[in-house]
């Protein structure tokens, strides 16, 4: 399967937006008081899951767009 230039980099850009964005999500999570209450609750594990997976799949797909604009690059040169 061809990807082209404009989806191989949309792949890139949701690749980079999960990581920027899940990480501070993360963060809030955290701090919730729900999070906490003498341990950690099924509220922040079932969140600490949803980022991990996201965040997974979020450097997976931007792999995947990378590769696929480095060769378009071959491509062309």
């Amino acid at each position: 399967m061809k990807l082209g230039r404009v989806a191989s980099w949309f792949l890139v850009a949701f690749g980079l937006w999960s990581l920027i964005i899940w990480p501070r999500f993360m963060k809030a999570i955290w701090q919730d008081h729900r999070s906490w209450d003498g341990g950690p609750t099924s509220f922040f594990l079932i969140h600490a899951v949803l980022v991990a997976v996201s965040v997974s799949a979020g450097i997976a797909i931007g792999v995947i767009g990378w590769r696929s604009v480095r060769a378009l690059r071959r491509m062309d040169g």
